[in-house]
């Protein structure tokens, strides 16, 4: 889908890598994570452990940095470093077969592998998915009261009831990874997300400087922000208006390049490091203006791809993410592209406002049979704000029903921020309009919040009611646990998400008197669930 652009591109650059090709050199080990173990602080925010211990995480290797002498010594050898992977363990460089050899050759180096899949090169095709243009059809601005030219889509997610109930993503930190976000610093329609301190910072790691809000740079990345927290006064409201963002830049829209996914994976690390709640990434990837870097469909079963493998990896730490199909549905390939193949993350189609898959919308499923995408939103005809003044513009594609439905993620968030995020996408699955049915452009259908709230609300195997109680609370020798089920084990962790103790004895009480003062978190597994409690020892 790439550039998952609003706007279709011109494909006229062209790259000739002569010799060398873009491989990554994946490191051994990290000689420096004791270190970070002893102080977890070094690397992550308070707010990104406070994620893991809330939703039961342990730290392992992926979140210690990378080694910096074995970066050293990479440049040593003669190589130019400039994006390099914690998560992955390891650095990109541009290297011919005989530097391959030479960098395999070296007693820190794990593996080598390239990006280029096809070593011969191949047919250049036309990149896959490019973005509609902001369009108005009207040809003036789209505005009436309340929610406006916004009401049509949030009301056909059901994302009202959310917001009547006071979840309107509140204390829900989103990172949006995109194209730039030109002018969203001075555009009156997102002055009400500086005026209430929303946006928490960003960074471009394409050109490695703070210039996001550059009017230079594409504005994919200020209306996908616009349709999640943009807001205009009885004329537009956002999906999650009350959310915090991140805005990180991984997308040269002049370019299609494999550098790019490098540049998403440092972004999500960084988002990881910030403690961010969600991603959601309206961009993707099949076809590069290098045709020795293009996937074919099989290459898109969620774990080929290097993004793909990092998109996981954001799940795996709590991070509910969210990814755009595509555009390619009316194309030669109509497939959903890199990293909407994975398994793990979220994957959004588009319908138009009767609530048909619009024609443009990419096909799943994946090439391992995974349907995709999970679920759809409004991208025919959506809306979101101008990075120019305080007016609406219109919008097609899925890079916008993807933000939109981010939003509603944030709202659930807000109200169940203990959830399971897996169980969260699979009620977000179940509660959608064809479950148990699926198309290969819709999923299971259109995403249905409201549903999905009342539903937890008049259960209770999402929310406790008085199933799980600790006590005392604070405590200071023995803290007691009681359950309506059988207790499988106890585990305690500290506030830097570091397991502590693990009880399989005693499953009614765990001994604190050693602990020093401050908070923990105990995970309870029953027989039918996982609880995570907040305790504070004295």
């Amino acid at each position: 889908m790439k550039k998952t652009l609003l706007f279709c591109l011109l494909a006229g650059y062209s790259l000739s890598f002569a010799q060398t090709s873009l491989v990554f050199v994946f490191f051994k080990d990290k000689p420096n994570k004791a270190a970070f173990y002893a102080n977890p602080l070094s690397e992550l925010s308070q707010k990104s452990l406070n994620r893991r211990a809330s939703m039961g995480i342990a730290l392992n290797d992926q979140d210690a940095p990378v080694e910096q002498t074995y970066i050293n010594n990479i440049q040593s050898l003669g190589f130019t470093v400039t994006d390099y992977s914690k998560w992955l363990n390891g650095v990109a460089v541009n290297a011919t077969p005989a530097q391959i050899n030479t960098l395999q050759s070296q007693s820190y180096v794990l593996s080598v592998e390239s990006f280029a899949r096809n070593a011969s090169g191949g047919t250049k095709l036309a990149h896959p998915g490019k973005w509609e243009n902001p369009t108005d059809p009207a040809g003036k601005n789209l505005t009436v009261f309340d929610y406006g030219s916004g009401s049509a889509q949030i009301d056909q997610i059901n994302l009202r009831p959310l917001h009547l109930a006071g979840f309107t993503g509140t204390g829900v930190t989103i990172a949006v990874i995109d194209a730039g976000f030109p002018n969203v610093n001075t555009a009156a329609a997102y002055s009400r997300l500086w005026t209430n301190g929303h946006i928490k910072g960003g960074f471009d790691f394409v050109t490695k400087t703070p210039d996001i809000y550059n009017a230079s740079l594409n504005s994919h990345g200020t209306a996908v922000l616009g349709a999640i927290g943009g807001y205009i006064q009885d004329t537009f409201v956002g999906s999650a208006p009350d959310a915090d963002f991140y805005l990180y830049r991984s997308e040269n829209a002049a370019v299609e390049i494999p550098e790019e996914e490098l540049y998403w994976i440092e972004a999500a690390e960084e988002a990881d490091r910030k403690g961010v709640d969600m991603i959601t990434t309206s961009l993707g990837y099949a076809t590069f203006d290098d045709p020795r870097y293009n996937y074919t469909y099989a290459q898109m079963n969620g774990t080929t791809s290097f993004i793909a493998r990092a998109a996981e990896i954001a799940v795996n730490k709590g991070i509910f993410t969210l990814i755009a199909a595509g555009n390619s549905g009316a194309q030669p390939w109509h497939y959903i592209v890199t990293p909407a193949d994975n398994a793990k993350v979220f994957t959004i189609g588009s319908v138009d406002s009767a609530g048909t898959s619009s024609s443009f919308s990419s096909y799943g499923p994946n090439a391992a049979g995974v349907t995709k995408p999970d679920a759809a939103a409004r991208g025919t005809g959506a809306t979101s704000v101008s990075n120019t003044g305080n007016t609406t513009i219109s919008v097609n594609g899925t890079s916008i029903a993807t933000p939109i439905a981010a939003g509603g993620v944030a709202c659930l968030i807000q109200a169940f921020p203990n959830m399971n995020r897996d169980l969260m996408r699979n009620r977000l699955r179940q509660t959608a309009s064809l479950y148990p049915n699926h198309t290969d452009q819709m999923g299971f259908g259109i995403l249905n919040f409201g549903s999905f709230y009342n539903t937890v609300l008049n259960t209770s195997d999402l929310v406790r009611k008085n199933t799980v109680a600790i006590f005392p609370n604070p405590v200071k020798t023995i803290l007691n646990v009681a359950s309506e089920s059988e207790i499988l084990s106890l585990e305690v962790y500290d506030n830097l998400g570091r397991l502590i103790t693990k009880n399989n004895d005693n499953m009614h009480s765990v001994k604190v008197e050693d602990f020093s003062k401050g908070v923990y978190y105990l995970k309870i597994l029953t027989t039918d669930k996982v609880y995570y409690e907040k305790f504070i020892k004295e």
